[in-house]
């Protein structure tokens, strides 16, 4: 666990959005403006605490406890979290969230729950901006190592992983103390 910590911070102190030929760099602290009261109830809780908050993400709470990431995504980060729903997860092949869950399985639920982690506070705009600035396209690197390409399609914020799926961001900037999440449509799946 600590090295994953170690390696989450270092690579939240290099972050920055490559997008073609360009690059974004991304800030790490942005001050939210509540819209609602419980926004800035929310922004006190960490990611975990977030999403454990939220029924729509229960299976994804169950998974990182699994993984023994809890105490990892409560770190300080900043991170950003492309969270898909119950869902999202009930659309994979039937029995594979169950064989995920199991002890033996650990590392691979861990490399598939930390290709959903982006180091840094990356909001929506951050995201729009760097698709633009890059001709349509912006590439993010995940904790896990992997790359995930952004796009908008339709106005809509489309992530593309490494097995080519399109997954769509259908909310944007939860916030928490530690980071951001953004709600997928689908799971994210690396090399």
């Amino acid at each position: 666990m600590t090295r994953l910590n170690s390696g989450f911070c270092l690579l939240a102190a290099t972050l920055a959005i490559t997008a073609g030929t360009a690059t974004v760099a991304v800030a790490h602290d942005r001050q939210h403006s509540p819209a609602r009261a419980d926004h800035h109830h929310r922004a006190a809780q960490t990611l975990v605490g977030v999403a454990a908050g939220n029924a729509d993400f229960s299976t994804l709470v169950t998974a990182v406890q699994a993984a023994g990431l809890v105490d990892t995504l409560n770190s300080a980060g900043p991170f950003t979290v492309f969270a898909p729903t119950n869902d999202a997860f009930a659309e994979l092949p039937a029995g594979t969230v169950d064989s995920l869950l199991r002890p033996s399985q650990r590392a691979a639920l861990s490399r598939i729950l930390t290709y959903h982690v982006v180091p840094g506070r990356i909001t929506a705009a951050d995201l729009t901006t760097a698709v633009r600035v890059g001709g349509g396209s912006a590439t993010l690197t995940t904790v896990e190592g992997g790359r995930l390409v952004a796009t908008v399609r339709r106005g809509k914020l489309t992530l593309t992983d490494a097995a080519g799926n399109r997954i769509g961001v259908t909310a944007a900037d939860i916030p928490a103390s530690n980071g951001l999440i953004h709600v997928l449509d689908g799971v994210l799946t690396p090399h």
